[in-house]
C-alpha cells in the first residue's frame, strides 16, 4: 500500500501564494497546506481555508527568515535586535546554535504555542504542524515544538526525513544541482533515529518520510513523475510550494519566486493525478491520518 500527502508549504505568505495552493487544491492534487501563522496574507488565508473544508490545514512553525508573533522581548534567543526585531535570518547559523544548545527550548515552546494558537483563535481546527526551512529536524529544536503541539492538541507531525534515494540516481546525475542538493539532505539524515524516537515517545502520527525536498525550487513536470513512480511502500508526505510570482513575492525574502508558478502547472496537470493513479498511489490528507 501506498498512501501519499502533497502538503503546499507558506498558506499565509503573499496573497499571490495563498490563491495558488487554493487553486492547486481545487484543481490539482494538494490536500493539506500549513498556514503562517506570522505571514502578511494571513487573514486572507484564513478566509480561503474556510471556502475549502476538504483541505486540511496545519501550521507552519516560522523560527527563522521573519518576526515572531509573542513580543521579541519574550524570546531574546530566536531574535536579533536591528532596526526592526526579526527571528535571526539564515537557516546555517539557526542550525549551528541549535545543535549548540544556544536557542532556548522554552521560547521555542512559547512561540510555537502561540502561532498555533492564533491558528485555532481564527477559527481553523489545525491538523499537523511542520516548520519553515525544516528546521525541526533538529532534536533540540523538535521536543519543545512536540510540547506546544500536544498542548494545543495537535498530534501529528512533518517527518522531513526522505527515502535513501528519492529519485534513481541517473536523475540526479543528470542534474548536478539536485546531487549538491541531495548531499546536503542525506548529512542532516543522521538526525532521523532522534526524530523517530521522540515522535512516538510523545505519541505524535507522522509519515514515513518526506518526498520533494530535494527538488525545492527545480521540481518540473519531469521531475514529478520520476518521483511518483519512486515512491516506496508506506505514508509519505510531498512537499510543495505553488504561488503566483506576482509584486508581493517580488518584494518578499525568498528564492521561490518563478518555481512557484512552475509547480503550481505541474500540480494541477491532470496527467499528475493520473500518474499517480497509474502507480496505486492513494491521495490522502493528514486528517486521514487519525
Amino acid at each position: 500500500m501506498r498512501r501519499l500527502i502533497i502538503n503546499a508549504d507558506d498558506f499565509g505568505f503573499t496573497s499571490g501564494v495563498n490563491r495558488a495552493i487554493i487553486e492547486a487544491h481545487t484543481r490539482g492534487i494538494v490536500t493539506s497546506s500549513t498556514l503562517m501563522a506570522n505571514g502578511p496574507a494571513f487573514a486572507e488565508a484564513v478566509q480561503l481555508a474556510k471556502t475549502v473544508p476538504e483541505l486540511s490545514v496545519g501550521c507552519h512553525v516560522v523560527l527563522i527568515d521573519g518576526e515572531p508573533v509573542l513580543p521579541a522581548e519574550r524570546v531574546p534567543s530566536l531574535t536579533t535586535r536591528t532596526s526592526a526585531l526579526r527571528f535571526r535570518d539564515g537557516l546555517k547559523t539557526f542550525a549551528a546554535r541549535a545543535i549548540a544548545g544556544r536557542i532556548h527550548a522554552d521560547e521555542i515552546a512559547a512561540e510555537a504555542t502561540e502561532q498555533i494558537r492564533r491558528i485555532q483563535s481564527a477559527g481553523l481546527a489545525v491538523s499537523h504542524f511542520d516548520t519553515h526551512k525544516h528546521t525541526h529536524l533538529f532534536p533540540k529544536i523538535l521536543e519543545p515544538l512536540l510540547r506546544a503541539a500536544a498542548a494545543c492538541g495537535v498530534c501529528a507531525v512533518r517527518n522531513p526525513f526522505g527515502p535513501r534515494f528519492p529519485l534513481r540516481s541517473s536523475r540526479l546525475l543528470a542534474r548536478p544541482n539536485l546531487w549538491t542538493r541531495w548531499a546536503e539532505v542525506r548529512v542532516l539524515h543522521r538526525f532521523a533515529s532522534e526524530f523517530r524516537e521522540a515522535v512516538d515517545r510523545q505519541g505524535f502520527l507522522t509519515t514515513d518520510g518526506t518526498l520533494g525536498i530535494e527538488v525545492t525550487g527545480a521540481l518540473d513536470e519531469s521531475l514529478f513523475h520520476a518521483i511518483a513512480r519512486s515512491i516506496p511502500q508506506g505514508t509519505w508526505e510531498f512537499v510543495c510550494h505553488p504561488g503566483f510570482n506576482d509584486a508581493d513575492l517580488q518584494a518578499a525574502r525568498t528564492r521561490l519566486r518563478q518555481s512557484r508558478e512552475e509547480e503550481l502547472r505541474v500540480l494541477t496537470l491532470p496527467v499528475a493525478r493520473a500518474v499517480l493513479a497509474q502507480e496505486g498511489v492513494e491521495l490522502i490528507s493528514y486528517r486521514d491520518l487519525k
